[in-house]
């Protein structure tokens, strides 16, 4: 094991190999977190509004009368004819490729998202260990990028960020920061406070003055994460650039779409991809950015 890690140090070609072959399989199993995650809130709020108008129904019974579904139960199947995928079917890229883009048995279409997602997460790993090299913090914005993937499509989906991934995220780099891998604990802690607060004041102000919500809770704990990791400081940075970002995407896709202006769109993504660009680029982007304002 630690000939590995020697190997990652010494040879970047070897550190990129090992980062491009994880991500990959890790791209495989965003595809599954982004597809049961919400389903399996939905089976539990559906079970917590059931027993609360069937108080009589104990959980015992409701348990038996529904079937385990969670990220490893049931097995990854064809959803048209419910046949097993294989272990050989599973493999990032090369099965989808080799099964021409359906399925073994009923030749129904697999969506080419799946393997765009697994790509996708192969290249921003890649480009993270490219940009930072073989440095101890490379896995904590390993899993960061990771757990942003999973975000971004989850909310374009559902127009949902999960706690069960922003929370972790967010205790994730504080605990970080306490072990000096980020910024010092206690502009950790102002930077989560700064960055949930600004959205929060925004919702609540939007939702005073018009009486519709803007956006969702979600998005503030996202950018609590980015406030922890990042600090105080980055919050602007970020809040300026994805919606920036968001204008001109949300715009352009509403017009494609040919949808009203009032029809809600995600903003999550748009604040993932933004303070992912931060953490890599966030210097360059405040000079240019202030650079035009006061030029």
């Amino acid at each position: 094991m630690l000939d590995v890690f020697q190997l990652m140090q010494t040879h970047s070609w070897f550190l990129l190999l090992v980062v491009g072959l994880v991500s990959l399989c890790v791209g495989s199993f965003l595809n599954v977190v982004i597809y049961r995650i919400p389903k399996m809130l939905q089976q539990q709020w559906r079970s917590e509004c059931t027993l609360l108008l069937n108080p009589q129904i104990s959980n015992d019974e409701k348990l038996q009368q529904t079937a385990p579904f969670n990220l490893a139960t049931p097995s990854s199947h064809c959803p048209s004819c419910d046949a097993k995928i294989m272990p050989w079917q599973n493999i990032p890229l090369i099965s989808w490729l080799l099964l021409r883009g359906r399925c073994s048995q009923c030749k129904t279409p697999i969506a080419m998202r799946y393997p765009l997602i697994e790509l996708g997460t192969a290249l921003a790993s890649l480009f993270i260990a490219f940009h930072y090299g073989p440095i101890p913090q490379i896995a904590l914005y390993l899993v960061l990028t990771w757990a942003l993937i999973a975000l971004i499509f989850i909310d374009i989906d559902h127009m949902l960020l999960p706690d069960q991934i922003t929370l972790p995220l967010l205790w994730l780099m504080l605990l970080a920061s306490t072990f000096d891998m980020t910024i010092p604990p206690s502009d950790a802690i102002i930077g989560a406070a700064v960055g949930y607060l600004s959205l929060w004041s925004v919702y609540w102000l939007f939702k005073l003055a018009t009486g519709k919500e803007g956006m969702g809770y979600g998005d503030f704990k996202l950018l609590a994460v980015f406030g922890a990791l990042l600090g105080w400081q980055a919050i602007l940075t970020i809040v300026l650039l994805s919606s920036l970002v968001g204008a001109i995407i949300g715009s352009i896709q509403l017009a494609v779409q040919g949808k009203d202006k009032s029809t809600p769109i995600p903003f999550g993504p748009y604040l993932a991809i933004a303070g992912w660009l931060t953490l890599l680029f966030g210097d360059i982007i405040e000079s240019w950015y202030f650079g035009l304002i006061l030029a």
